[in-house]
Formats: C-alpha cells, structure tokens, sequence
C-alpha cells in the first residue's frame, strides 16, 4: 500500500503543527522547513482547515495552528480523510467490482485483513506519539535531506 504525496505532506503539516507549541506556523515557513512546494502546502493547508484538523487565520499576524491537542488527533483518522481511496484491489469497492473470481477469491479477504491491521496500527498512535521533530525543528540551519522519491515511496511502504 503506498500513501499519496497528498496524505504526506498533511502528515507533515501536522507533525509541525504539533511541534510548534507557541503562535501560529505560516505555510510559506512549513514549506521552507521541509523544502517542499508552497504551492502544494496551500491546498493540503486549505483541506486540512476544511476537515476541521488546523484553524487558520487570515492577515498580516495570520497563520495556521492545530485545531485541537495533538494526543486527541489519530494518525488513522488523517490517513482516512486526506486519502482518496484505501481501496486495495477494484474488488473492495461493490460499484467498480468486474473481477470474474471475486465470488471464490481468497485473496480480498486476505488483503482485507491486512489493510484492517495497517488502518488499527495508525489508529493507535496520535500526533503527539509522532510529533517530536527534535533538533530539526528547533534548529533551522540543520539541512534536511530528501530521499530519491523511490526511496520515499518505499519508506512510505513500509512504515
């Protein structure tokens, strides 16, 4: 299973969000910290606001913070909102099941169960479980390298 870049920069957003104890965050800063599109921030800020996970505050003294404490915001809970479809196979979804075997196959069943277990591991972790961001966030001249994006999408995999 491989979480879209969407639902990892949200994740990202959060975590910062969850560092940053005092005053409001700037999407322009989340972007600078992880060296990653403002411009995709500004969508994932814009639907984090909608589901009602940060508050944001418009103006020259604006910005976003959490809406709620870190500890009450499920890891599982972001994955689900910000994750277009955690559909595994065509055959999880009734409306786009043309599979010929889907009445005899074991398999959705199998990966069924194991998509159930990845879903309940996220679920028991908070922000506040995953938040701390240490020495990275507390000191903006330590470089924060990226992963080639195989190497992300496989860390993502795996996690």
């Amino acid at each position: 299973m491989k979480l879209t870049r969407y639902t990892d920069y949200s994740l990202r957003v959060l975590l910062y969000l969850s560092h940053k104890k005092e005053g409001l965050a700037t999407i322009t800063e989340i972007a600078d910290f992880y060296k990653i599109s403002r411009n995709h921030l500004v969508k994932v800020v814009h639907n984090l606001s909608l589901i009602g996970l940060i508050e944001t505050t418009r103006g020259k003294r604006g910005g976003i913070r959490l809406a709620k404490d870190a500890g009450g915001i499920p890891v599982g809970d972001v994955v689900r909102k910000t994750e277009p479809d955690l559909n595994l196979l065509e055959c999880f979804d009734p409306d786009t099941d043309r599979c010929k075997i889907t009445k005899v196959c074991r398999l959705k069943g199998i990966l069924f169960k194991a998509r159930s277990a990845f879903m309940a591991e996220l679920d028991r972790h908070t922000l506040a479980d995953i938040g701390h961001l240490g020495k990275l966030a507390a000191d903006p001249a330590i470089p924060i390298t990226r992963p080639s994006s195989s190497r992300r999408a496989k860390a993502i995999q795996t996690s």
